[in-house]
């Protein structure tokens, strides 16, 4: 069964792109074809790290959106990535709904993951419940990323309604692990993919390709967890 991982969580600076970019250098390093679309236009990030396996779709645009559902008809051996931009929940919803995307997918036997990034704020957990109200279908996956790197303390959310709702619905909790700044920060300026950063003598340093290895392995050990 094939997988459309829709990498979300509405709000904006939660670590959404960095979640989609790691998720595809995972494809990459398990040799897994995927296609991936970058949401935002406002910012590109996905495209901008990995362009040779992205391309960029306009929320709120049909014709654009429709693309997406093309390229599953048209590569039907390739997992589709799509890295969602802040606040595209409304736009995108009306979209899935009046052409019931989900019900779509399923026929042509592919599994839909609803990715929720979030950080330690109330915003997020609000934002999380939301997603869960609007898709109650039973094929739709949900996965829930706490980002480290935007939070340190979920305890709130928990022993929060929200985080027994999402339990109840079956959703799968991952963690990202906290990328230290100064080295995001490199990454950002050199518009580098992971696999550079970790191996490139010319981007980084010994001590800096290895903490992004160590990183890998932290994150893909979390993604590993899936299936």
């Amino acid at each position: 069964m094939g997988k459309v991982h829709f990498v979300g969580g509405e709000k904006g600076g939660v670590g959404k792109s960095m979640t989609a970019r790691v998720l595809a250098q995972y494809y990459i390093d398990k040799d897994q074809p995927f296609l991936g679309f970058d949401c935002d236009s406002s910012h590109g990030t996905f495209s901008r790290f990995y362009s040779e396996f992205s391309s960029p779709i306009v929320i709120g645009e049909e014709d654009s959106l429709d693309g997406m559902l093309a390229a599953v008809e048209e590569y039907p051996e390739r997992d589709l990535i799509i890295d969602l931009a802040a606040q595209a929940a409304e736009p995108l919803g009306q979209w899935i709904e009046e052409t019931d995307v989900f019900g779509l997918l399923d026929d042509l036997g592919y599994q839909v993951c609803l990715w929720h990034v979030m950080d330690d704020g109330a915003d997020s957990v609000t934002l999380l419940d939301a997603l869960l109200e609007r898709y109650p279908q039973e094929s739709v996956d949900f996965i829930v990323v706490q980002n480290l790197g935007r939070g340190s303390d979920f305890s709130r959310f928990k022993k929060s309604d929200t985080y027994k709702k999402a339990e109840e619905r079956g959703a799968l909790l991952i963690e990202l692990p906290k990328l230290q700044s100064k080295l995001t920060q490199k990454i950002d300026f050199n518009n580098s993919s992971f696999w550079a950063v970790a191996n490139d003598k010319g981007i980084m340093n010994i001590a800096e390709r290895q903490r992004m290895k160590v990183w890998l392995r932290n994150t893909y050990e979390q993604l590993a967890q899936l299936g």
